[in-house]
C-alpha cells in the first residue's frame, strides 16, 4: 500500500514531519517498509528553456539546442522529435546521474557537435515507460525551478505493508484514523455526501442467488450517469496515481481507481450503452466464458460470482471487469457499480482463475459493507467535476451485512492481558478514536466493533487495540516469575537417547541420512506396512504413497543410490520416526543402521572381509549402551523379523522385550527392491529402552579405580554347535558377579576330532580384584566355579 503525504494530509490535519508519521505508523504496527521523496531523486534536475532548436548539421534525426538553465546558456544535442524552439523541458546537467540507467553524463561530442548534458524524458527519470520524447513542461515553470515541484512530485510516498486483518487500512483514511488516534493529528470530516439523482434509474439492479448462496453478494448498489465527458483525468489526479504506482488510464476508470486507494472502495464503472436490461449478482454458470480488462479469457464455475446483463455475463465479480462493457473515451453514460462480495469466494475465485487485482486484493480481506453506498456517492461527486453529466437516482438491491459485534469488555483485562496500567476512561478515549461505540456502566464496557473492522472478535483484541495506540514500547520490562524453585531439564530423555544414539552410529563411522517419512507401498509391504491405514490420499509422489513401516526401505534405496555411483563402502544410519498403524501409539522412534561392501579393517589386519551380521551386532550394542540400556543382561535370540536373512540375523531381548533387530537382509527383500550386493542392518527400538536410573543428589559418584593388577585366565569349552555364544558368556559372568570383570570370545574351532555337531568356543576371562591380590588357589576355585556354571547353564565341558 503506498500514499503521499499530501493525500494523507487531506484527511488527517497534521503538520507532522514524514519521519515522525513513519514512527508513528511503526508503532501502530503498521510497517513502514519506505519513504520516498522523489525531491531527492530529482535533485539534480531543474526546468530549462530550449533557446533555439536547430538541425543537426550532420544527422538527420538530431537537433542542436541552446538551452537556457539556471547555470547559463549551454549547448544540447537533442534526439527527441518534439524538441523545438520555445519550449520548457527538464535538464540534466554534466554530472548527474540517470536514474533510470544511472549513467554520469559527461560532456562529448555527437556527430561532431558538443553537447554539454541532456533534456530528458519520463523514462530516463524513472517516472514511466514514455520515451517518445523529451518531457514538456505545459506549464512553463521559471527557468531553475528543482524538478520535482515543476513536475508535482514534491510530496513523500509512503510505502507501508498492510496485514491481512486490517482491510480497513488499504485506504488512507483507514491509516489517517489510526494515526489521529495516537494524537499525531485530527481526522477531517468525512466529505462523502450524498448526490441528489435527476432521475429515475432506467437500469435496475438485482440478487439472483439460490437458497443458501445469498452470502455471496447480499449488498448491490448502482447508478446512471449521462453525458459524460470521459478524457484524461486532470494533473492532480494522475500525479497522485503515478506516485502510488498506477498508471492513468482515463477520467472514469482513474476515478474508481482512486477511491479504491483513499477508501479501500473498489467500484467499476459500466458503458451503459453496452448493458442490456437489468444488471444483477448472481453465481456463474459452469463453463461460462468472460473476457476479462487484461486481455484474456476465463472459463468459470458455478462457484465464482459475477456481474450480469440479459445477455450475460458482465464481469468477475470483485475481481476483474469486462472488455466487452468497458468505458472508453467514446462512452457517454456509465453505470457506477458498488457492492459487497463474500471474501472466502472472492479470494477463492481469484486463486483458481490466478488473477491478482487490486480488487481482489481488497474484497478477499473484507471490505466496509456499510460503505458500499457512501462510496458510490462519493464516486459520483467525482465523476460531476471531472467529466460532468447528470446522475440518475441510487438504485441497491439487498442490504448490507451486519458485521458489528457487541463486546462486553472488562478494562482491567488491559493489564492482566499487556501489563498496561491504563484509567478506563482513557481506554473508552481510544476505542472511540478508532471508530469503535462505547457503552459503560462504571464497570463493564459494553464495545460495538466499526463496520470496518472484520478482524476485531474479542476482549483481547480490544486489548490490543488499546494496547497498540497507547503504545507497545510503554509496557514495562518485568522479569517472568519462577514456576519452580528447581530447574528442569531442557530436554526429555527420550529426546536425549536421539542424541545418544546419532554421537554413537556416527563415531563408529556411520554418515547420517534424512529421508522421507513415506516409502513406496511395494517397498513398504516388504517390511510389514503397506496397510489402507497408512497409504497417503494426496502423496506427493507416487513412488512416496505410504507411511513407512521401518527406515530400512529408505536407507537401502539410498545405498543403491550410492552404489550406483561408485560408492561401494559406506554405512548409513538415520534416527526417525516409524508407523505400525494410524493411532499415536503405533508411532515409534527407532535408530537404524545399515552397511554395505567391505568393512574397515583393523591397522595390522592385511586384506579385507565383507560386513557380516555381527557388524550389524556391533552396531546396535553400542547404540544400546549410549543409551543406558543394560548390554550385559541382553540376551539374544534367532527369532529376527522375516526381512532379516535366518541364521544371519537376531534379537536382542532384555527378558521377553525386544530392544533391537540385527543380521543381514533377507534375499527375498533385495530381490524384489532390486537391491545388488549384501547388506547388513540393525534396528534399535529406543522407545523400548529402559529408562535409566538417576541416582538422587547432584554429586557424582566416587571414582572406584583398583590399584590391582587384573589376572586374565583362558577357557575353552567343547559343547554343542547351536548353543549361542552368548549364553555361554552369560555363565561365565555369573559365577562370580564381584570378580569377573569381563568375559569375551576370541575363537571358535570345530573338527570332526570333538564330535559330530560339536564346537570349541574359547573365551578370555579377566578378574579384579579389590581387597588384595589373589593367590594361585583363589583363582583356582573361581576358575572351577566358571567351568560349573557353563557346565550346568550349556551342557559345555572344559576342552583338554
Amino acid at each position: 500500500m503506498k500514499f503521499t503525504l499530501g493525500w494523507l494530509r487531506e484527511h488527517l490535519d497534521t503538520t507532522a514531519t514524514p519521519e515522525r508519521i513513519a514512527a508513528a505508523l511503526t508503532a501502530l504496527g503498521i510497517e513502514v517498509e519506505g519513504l520516498h521523496d522523489p525531491a531527492a531523486t530529482l535533485g539534480a534536475f531543474t526546468a530549462a528553456y530550449v533557446v533555439e532548436a536547430v538541425q543537426h548539421p550532420n544527422a538527420d534525426k538530431l537537433r542542436v539546442c541552446r538551452v537556457e538553465t539556471a547555470d547559463g546558456t549551454v549547448q544540447v544535442v537533442c534526439g527527441a522529435p518534439n524538441a523545438r524552439t520555445g519550449m520548457t523541458g527538464l535538464f540534466a546537467p554534466v554530472g548527474s546521474t540517470v536514474p533510470s540507467t544511472g549513467l554520469v553524463l559527461t560532456a562529448a561530442k555527437i556527430r561532431g557537435v558538443e553537447s554539454h548534458g541532456m533534456l530528458v524524458s519520463e523514462r530516463e527519470l524513472g517516472l514511466s515507460d514514455e520515451h517518445t520524447g523529451i518531457i514538456e513542461l505545459p506549464a512553463a515553470p521559471p527557468v531553475g525551478t528543482p524538478a520535482a515541484a515543476a513536475l508535482g512530485l514534491d510530496d513523500p510516498v509512503f510505502e507501508v505493508a498492510i496485514t491481512p486483518n486490517r482491510p480497513d487500512c488499504l485506504g488512507v483514511r483507514g491509516i489517517a484514523r489510526d494515526l489521529a488516534a495516537t494524537g499525531i493529528g485530527t481526522l477531517r470530516p468525512d466529505p462523502a455526501a450524498a448526490v441528489a439523482g435527476r432521475f429515475p434509474s432506467p437500469i435496475a439492479v438485482g440478487l439472483h442467488f439460490a437458497p443458501g448462496t445469498e452470502d455471496a453478494c447480499p449488498i448491490f448498489a448502482g447508478r446512471l450517469i449521462r453525458r459524460v465527458a470521459n478524457g484524461p483525468s486532470p494533473e492532480w489526479l494522475q500525479r497522485r496515481l503515478r506516485a502510488v504506482g498506477l498508471r492513468p488510464i482515463s477520467a472514469l476508470v482513474d476515478i474508481t481507481n482512486y477511491v479504491s486507494y483513499d477508501r479501500a472502495r473498489p467500484l467499476h464503472v459500466f458503458d451503459a450503452a453496452k448493458v442490456q436490461g437489468e444488471i444483477h449478482a448472481r453465481l456463474a454458470k459452469s463453463g461460462e466464458a468472460v473476457a476479462a480488462l487484461d486481455g484474456r479469457a476465463y472459463t468459470l464455475d458455478d462457484t465464482m460470482t459475477v456481474i450480469a446483463d440479459e445477455t450475460g455475463a458482465l464481469s468477475i465479480a470483485g475481481i476483474m471487469g469486462g472488455e466487452p462493457s468497458a468505458v472508453t473515451t467514446e462512452t457517454r453514460d456509465v453505470f457506477i457499480e458498488s457492492a459487497w462480495f463474500d471474501p472466502i469466494r472472492a479470494a477463492a475465485t481469484g486463486r483458481r482463475l490466478n488473477i491478482a487485482s487490486d480488487a481482489r486484493y481488497r474484497f478477499e480481506r473484507g471490505t466496509d459493507p456499510e460503505f458500499v453506498v457512501p462510496g458510490l456517492e462519493l464516486a459520483t461527486r467525482l465523476v460531476l467535476d471531472l467529466c460532468g453529466g447528470e446522475p440518475g437516482e441510487v438504485v441497491v438491491a439487498g442490504e448490507p451485512p451486519d458485521l458489528r459485534r457487541r463486546i462486553a469488555f472488562d478494562p482491567a483485562r488491559t493489564g492482566t492481558l499487556a501489563g498496561l496500567d491504563i484509567a478506563p476512561g482513557d481506554q473508552e478515549a481510544i476505542l472511540i478514536s478508532l471508530g469503535f461505540a462505547v457503552r459503560s456502566d462504571g464497570t463493564v464496557i459494553e464495545v460495538t466493533t466499526p463496520s470496518w473492522r472484520p478482524d476485531v472478535m474479542g476482549a483481547a483484541d480490544l486489548v490490543e487495540e488499546v494496547a497498540r495506540v497507547h503504545g507497545y514500547d510503554r509496557i514495562p520490562a518485568l522479569p517472568l516469575p519462577p514456576v519452580s524453585p528447581v530447574t528442569r531439564p531442557a530436554v526429555s530423555p527420550a529426546q536425549n537417547r536421539v542424541r545418544w544414539a546419532k554421537r554413537a552410529l556416527a563415531a563408529r563411522g556411520l554418515a547420517e541420512a534424512v529421508t522421507w517419512s513415506f516409502t513406496a507401498r511395494a517397498a513398504a509391504a516388504q517390511f510389514g506396512g503397506g496397510d489402507e491405514s497408512l497409504l497417503l490420499e494426496n502423496p506427493i509422489s507416487s513412488e512416496l504413497d505410504a507411511m513407512r513401516p521401518n527406515l530400512l526401505p529408505n536407507l537401502l534405496a539410498a545405498a543403491q543410490r550410492n552404489a550406483d555411483r561408485g560408492a561401494a563402502d559406506f554405512g548409513l544410519f538415520e534416527v526417525g520416526p516409524q508407523y505400525a498403524g494410524d493411532r499415536p501409539e503405533d508411532q515409534a522412534t527407532a535408530a537404524t543402521a545399515l552397511r554395505l561392501g567391505a568393512a574397515a579393517p583393523r591397522h595390522w589386519a592385511g586384506g579385507q572381509r565383507a560386513v557380516d551380521a555381527l557388524d550389524a551386532k556391533a552396531d546396535a550394542l553400542a547404540v544400546l549402551e549410549a543409551c543406558g540400556a543394560p548390554v550385559d543382561n541382553l540376551q539374544v535370540t534367532t527369532d529376527a523379523p522375516v526381512w532379516y536373512h535366518p541364521g544371519r540375523s537376531g534379537v536382542l531381548r532384555l527378558g521377553p522385550k525386544a530392544l533391537g533387530y540385527f543380521g543381514e537382509i533377507h534375499p527375498r527383500v533385495l530381490e524384489a527392491l532390486d537391491i545388488a550386493g549384501a547388506p547388513i542392518g540393525c534396528e534399535v527400538l529406543l522407545d523400548a529402552i529402559p529408562p535409566t536410573k538417576v541416582r538422587p543428589g547432584k554429586a557424582r559418584p566416587i571414582l572406584d579405580a583398583p590399584d590391582l593388577m587384573p589376572v586374565e585366565r583362558d577357557f575353552a569349552f567343547v559343547l554343542d554347535r547351536d548353543v549361542p555364544a552368548a549364553n555361554v558368556l552369560r555363565a561365565v559372568r555369573g559365577a562370580d558377579k564381584a570378580l569377573i570383570q569381563s568375559a569375551s570370545v576370541f575363537d571358535v574351532f570345530e573338527h570332526p576330532s570333538l564330535g559330530e555337531g560339536r564346537k570349541s568356543l574359547a573365551i578370555a576371562v579377566t578378574l579384579q580384584p579389590r581387597e588384595r591380590t589373589m593367590t594361585d588357589a583363589e583363582i583356582e576355585a573361581v576358575a572351577a566355579r566358571i567351568v560349573a556354571a557353563v557346565e550346568k547353564a550349556t551342557g559345555g565341558r572344559l576342552r583338554a
